[in-house]
């Protein structure tokens, strides 16, 4: 059931229009041939030239599958559709019938030729992204500005993405910001902004500013051209109701053979009319025929998950699309995944007379030279606030404590409330405060000196800004319990868990505690969607029934660990991809049963006498384009 001639098309070329193709065009000619004896009857063209006319259709229309049906019974010891298909036309010839043999190979012929077709576009609407990318691009070599092929781009090069043009390879920004359109990538709808040291990638478009950028994977190895390679390799893997059908195929397809020699045999014997039953056998081998039934689910699957690649979710087999299909729970990491993985201050509450500029001024300055993880935030909010601190003299790290220095004279500290207490400082006035914003999940640090405490910085990773309604669109798309697994204290878990709208959290996890909780929560509420990073959380990923990277482009690692990867760094795909799921589920069923229903009616019809031959063939070959067509809806996102 493929198109051989549809499979050779070169990445980044246009696919060739159908009557350039050999399969589309011997179908159409002997489509035409039928046409002409068929007519010339009518007309009065003698039976020896309608019978060869007959004949000749016969011969071009069934030149592949035939070929492909010897092939398979030959070198595989197989009998396929094209096998049954083949037999039932050279046995209707035989007895006469050769203006329905005719049909049978001109419908059959061109219901093989449009599959292979279609499959085959929604395979190259995959690779065509690759000619999103430019052919050129303006690299600075030596000083001086020349234009040279994308394909020879190396690591390390600086080349310039001018306004409005597309970028030629993933990299770096070494100078200039602009917003770019990540659509192609990421599915991303909204241009995102960029700034000097952030990544770019292959045929992302660039908005208003002019970019410097440093080369860092060359046209072979960038993220696009691993998108299409994920893809292609996904549509080429079977989900496992595909691998069912086939293995039903290869033994059914046989029976039907077998069933119909001993329809055309057996009552012939028992002196019921041979011709009769012949005829009877024949009509029940094609109706019989497994076409649409073999072509329903793999025809789905392409188009979905091709689909699903241009819209930046990268599904990695059939297998794993029709598994989403089937989820009770999600479990989540938190840092990363459901927060924004970069902490930020969220509260600055000045005491004993200062004001929270002060209070932020001492803590940048101090923060300038430490290496504490939190120290980003606090510059990251001076640095907002237009703040420009001098580094604190005499700097000294208090390790597990917190840091101190001299500023204007007055050595400060800033650090936990456990190293002020130890001062003995007077904490009265803000022991409240400090444990509300502990409660809420907040780091709290403080800034002061060994007497008296300037102010307090409460610092979060804080909540995604997609996240609430991320969970409430999965609960809506049918999962039933939705869990938080982190590494993270039960207080700061339990915050951002309210925040979200978290059924469940489980909390100070280390990697192989997700492990064993992901496997505990498969056995108590069924199967399991993890979503994480795909980096910290890669053996969890492995372990749930679906493992889920979030923010995967240009990560190597995460592409490679998940089963699904969201190109974006967007939650609300979540939903989206557990409705896609549930979509693709659903036309593969109604294909199934549309399938089964249309065979066993035909097949009762034969065996009683009630369908002629060019009824099964034209019930049989419409049933196939209509599987066909009700495949391809997954090609609308």
């Amino acid at each position: 059931m493929a198109c051989p001639s549809c499979t050779a098309v070169a990445e980044g070329k246009p696919m060739p229009p159908p009557w350039r193709n050999p399969q589309v065009v011997t179908s159409a000619l002997s489509g035409l041939l039928l046409v002409i004896g068929f007519f010339g009857a009518k007309l009065g063209l003698p039976p020896l030239p309608e019978t060869g006319l007959y004949i000749l259709a016969v011969i071009i229309g069934g030149w592949f599958f035939g070929r492909e049906a010897i092939e398979e019974l030959v070198k595989e010891r197989a009998i396929g559709i094209e096998l049954l298909m083949s037999v039932a036309a050279v046995v209707a010839g035989l007895m006469g019938q050769w203006a329905e043999a005719a049909m049978l190979v001109f419908l059959y012929s061109i219901s093989e030729a449009a599959e292979g077709y279609t499959e085959e576009r929604t395979r190259h609407a995959i690779r065509a992204l690759m000619d999103l990318a430019p052919k050129t691009a303006l690299v600075v070599r030596d000083g001086k500005e020349m234009r040279i092929p994308v394909e020879a781009l190396r690591v390390g090069d600086v080349f310039i993405v001018h306004p409005g043009e597309a970028v030629a390879t993933d990299g770096e920004i070494i100078d200039g910001r602009s917003s770019l359109n990540q659509a192609p990538v990421t599915g991303e709808s909204v241009p995102v902004e960029k700034v000097m040291g952030d990544t770019v990638f292959a045929a992302t478009l660039n908005g208003e500013g002019a970019l410097t950028v440093r080369v860092t994977k060359t046209i072979a190895d960038n993220t696009l051209a691993r998108i299409i390679q994920l893809v292609e390799e996904a549509q080429a893997s079977k989900g496992k109701s595909q691998r069912f059908i086939e293995r039903f195929g290869k033994r059914y397809s046989p029976a039907v053979l077998g069933v119909g020699i001993l329809l055309a045999l057996v009552p012939g014997l028992l002196g019921m009319g041979w011709e009769e039953w012949l005829t009877r056998a024949t009509v029940f081998i094609v109706a019989a025929a497994p076409c649409a039934l073999v072509i329903s689910i793999p025809i789905t699957l392409v188009a979905a998950i091709g689909t699903a690649g241009r819209n930046g979710i990268l599904i990695k087999g059939g297998v794993h699309l029709e598994n989403l299909a089937k989820v009770r729970v999600v479990a989540l990491d938190k840092t990363g995944t459901l927060t924004v993985g970069r902490p930020q201050v969220t509260d600055i509450v000045p005491l004993t007379g200062h004001n929270e500029t002060g209070v932020l001024s001492v803590a940048a300055a101090l923060e300038l030279r430490s290496q504490h993880p939190l120290a980003r935030a606090i510059l990251d909010r001076a640095e907002s606030e237009g703040l420009r601190p001098q580094a604190a003299e005499d700097f000294t790290s208090l390790t597990g404590a917190g840091a101190k220095g001299r500023i204007d004279d007055e050595t400060v500290y800033i650090g936990s409330p456990r190293l002020f207490a130890d001062f003995d400082a007077d904490l009265d006035s803000a022991k409240g405060r400090i444990e509300s914003l502990q409660c809420e999940g907040k780091t709290v640090v403080l800034v002061g000196t060994k007497t008296a405490v300037h102010g307090l910085v409460a610092i979060a990773d804080p909540l995604r800004p997609e996240a609430r309604e991320a969970i409430a669109g999965l609960k809506r798309a049918g999962i039933h319990k939705v869990i938080m697994l982190t590494g993270d204290n039960p207080l700061a878990a339990q915050a951002i868990a309210q925040q979200a709208g978290i059924d469940e959290v489980f909390a100070e996890l280390k990697p192989e505690d997700k492990t064993r909780k992901v496997e505990e929560l498969d056995k108590q509420y069924g199967r399991v969607v993890m979503v994480g990073d795909g980096v910290n959380d890669a053996p969890a990923l492995a372990a749930a029934h679906v493992g889920i990277a979030m923010g995967a482009a240009g990560t190597d690692v995460a592409l490679e660990t998940a089963d699904v990867a969201l190109m974006a760094d967007d939650l609300s795909r979540l939903p989206y991809l557990v409705r896609f799921s549930h979509r693709n589920w659903s036309v593969i069923r109604q294909n199934l049963a549309l399938s089964v229903v249309v065979i066993g009616t035909l097949i009762v019809g034969a065996v009683a006498g009630t369908f002629s031959l060019p009824v099964a063939v034209i019930a049989h070959e419409v049933s196939e384009f209509v599987v066909i067509a009700s495949g391809l809806r997954m090609l609308k996102a």
